[in-house]
């Protein structure tokens, strides 16, 4: 089946078109930065976002929050399956 919509420009309004999971670290960057956060088991997720700004947010589970991140933290995180939407 063909993709529909690969003509068109993705903008952070966008669906995600991808998902992988991510292993929270205190000392790590993610190899992909991510347009969104979700996890399986609700949750803190403690990030730094994209601009170096570091913070905790939560997440519900199974709800994606729209946050640009570049690292999840180990420290203070208690959501657990989080995966990064792209």
């Amino acid at each position: 089946m063909s993709d529909k919509f690969e003509n068109y420009a993705t903008k952070l309004d966008s669906p995600a078109s991808g998902i992988f999971p991510i292993t929270p670290s205190d000392d790590t960057d993610l190899a992909i930065y991510t347009r969104s956060v979700t996890a399986l088991v609700s949750g803190n997720v403690s990030l730094i976002a994209v601009d170096g700004s570091a913070g905790t947010i939560y997440v519900v589970a199974g709800v994606p929050f729209p946050i640009r991140s570049r690292r999840i933290r180990a420290t203070d995180t208690t959501a657990t399956g989080i995966h990064g939407l792209l």
